[in-house]
């Protein structure tokens, strides 16, 4: 497994990028052919489910996340939120966090995953599609 870490900036106050950041059903809006569904009634916090979709039809694969550590930024802290992969084919974790910077704030996103049945060999190629998604995925949460 290799390590993905995505950092950004953001013009946005702190309170409203980890808002953006966590909005998990609009994650899917920014990666191809996928969809996420939260499974567990609001609010987000430790416990909460949801799935993210990703293909076409039947040539489609799920990963099922559940939030395991959630601290919102307060206070001049930052928030951090730790996401565990709980799929049969998609194992691993994310951290996500956001702090404050001056008038915006900082993004940093961590991610290690595996893809079952995905020999080693290819863990370089699986992180460079991860960074270049994920990256992505920030990007695009932090402009609108």
């Amino acid at each position: 497994m290799r390590s993905i870490l995505i950092s950004r900036r953001s013009r946005l106050p702190v309170d409203e990028a980890w808002l953006r950041l966590t909005d998990w059903e609009r994650h899917g809006a920014h990666v191809p052919f996928t969809r996420v569904v939260v499974t567990t009634p609001p609010p987000t916090g430790v416990g909460t489910r949801f799935t993210a979709r990703t293909g076409v039809g039947r040539a489609a694969f799920e990963d099922v996340m559940e939030v395991v550590r959630w601290h919102p930024p307060a206070g001049g802290r930052p928030g951090h939120c730790r996401l565990e992969k709980r799929g049969s084919l998609i194992t691993g974790w994310a951290e996500l966090e956001a702090g404050p910077s001056g008038s915006g704030s900082w993004i940093v996103w961590r991610e290690v995953l595996h893809i079952a049945g995905l020999p080693a060999a290819f863990d370089s190629v699986t992180a460079l599609c991860g960074h270049w998604v994920f990256g992505r995925v920030v990007r695009r949460l932090m402009e609108g």
